[in-house]
């Protein structure tokens, strides 16, 4: 919700972070599935960061085969083995409901930020028939 909105309703003890901004971008529709390898590069450039200011990846999971060579391709492998991509599991492990990937996975990620004591955090999904989206949080 709007910040005015919380503060209204007397709820600013409850926010978590704040959305920062979001970038989606196409690919062939038979490379379905690399759109995060395309996505967070773009987003990343717009803001000006690099792999190394993000505390938290959440990734989706079309399936493993996808999700490794996103991970390949953005050079997170090491950051997969550090525990700062999918720490809690993707959709794999966790399911990707129709409908509701994105909001489970920013879910996922602010609560993870704030547990873990992280401040910046980026979603990524691919998009059926040739997509990705990203989108980058901070915590407060």
């Amino acid at each position: 919700m709007r910040r005015s909105t919380a503060t209204q309703l007397g709820l600013t003890d409850r926010i978590m972070g704040r959305f920062v901004a979001a970038t989606t971008i196409g690919c062939a529709p038979d490379e379905m599935g690399i759109g995060p390898a395309l996505a967070i590069p773009k987003l990343l450039r717009q803001l000006g960061l690099a792999n190394a200011d993000v505390d938290r990846w959440e990734i989706n999971e079309a399936f493993a085969s996808q999700a490794i060579y996103c991970l390949r391709e953005l050079d997170l492998v090491g950051a997969w083995q550090d525990g700062k991509v999918n720490p809690d599991g993707g959709a794999i492990a966790l399911g990707h409901p129709l409908g509701a990937t994105g909001a489970r996975m920013v879910s996922t990620l602010m609560h993870g930020l704030r547990r873990d004591g992280g401040e910046v955090g980026v979603v990524s999904m691919c998009i059926g028939t040739g997509m990705g989206m990203a989108g980058a949080f901070v915590r407060e």
